[in-house]
């Protein structure tokens, strides 16, 4: 039997991330800062993003946050 290991985890950038959660810019950055929602990681020099692991959790249980998430 052949295991097929999870697909990676797919990054979203910030527009996707605030049509899929509903909130504003100043809120999903205010929301880091307090450690309850999902931290960015760089992609790139000038470029951030999200898990969208990280992203799904969180609308499963946004009262909870994420405070263990770092950003890489």
């Amino acid at each position: 039997m052949q295991i097929h290991p999870d697909p990676p985890d797919r990054i979203l950038r910030i527009k996707t991330v605030l049509a899929r959660t509903g909130l504003t810019r100043s809120t999903l950055y205010r929301k880091m800062a307090a450690g309850t929602f999902p931290k960015n990681m760089r992609i790139s020099t000038r470029c951030m993003g999200w898990r969208e692991s990280a992203i799904a959790a969180w609308l499963d249980n946004p009262m909870h946050g994420s405070p263990n998430q770092v950003s890489d």
